[in-house]
């Protein structure tokens, strides 16, 4: 039997909780960016993610910054919540991953 995935709401989330699953919609994009570290090249995007319990800015990394836009409905598994200049960030982190859930 397959374990079941605990489910967290968005309105639930604190800055530094890691194993975050959680599924909602990107509401906005933002502008995607590159950048040189450690001699890779790195792309990193902006999104503003959306359940029923509230919203939280999504950063999304390399492949992920470029696949996913506005309206899709996704489902993050094994997420990290950050902060940023005070402000609560989710991301798939080095270890989780992000799918697109089909409509």
């Amino acid at each position: 039997m397959a374990e079941e995935i605990q489910q967290n709401k968005v309105s639930e989330l604190r800055s530094g909780q890691g194993n975050v699953n959680v599924t909602g919609v990107i509401k906005e994009m933002g502008e995607t960016r590159s950048f040189n570290k450690f001699g890779k090249e790195l792309t990193v995007g902006n999104a503003m993610f959306e359940d029923d319990s509230g919203s939280i800015k999504l950063t999304l990394w390399n492949a992920d910054a470029t696949k996913f836009k506005e309206g899709d409905k996704i489902k993050i598994v094994n997420g990290y919540v950050s902060e940023f200049q005070g402000e609560k960030q989710l991301t798939s982190g080095k270890f989780g991953q992000i799918e697109k859930l089909e409509e």
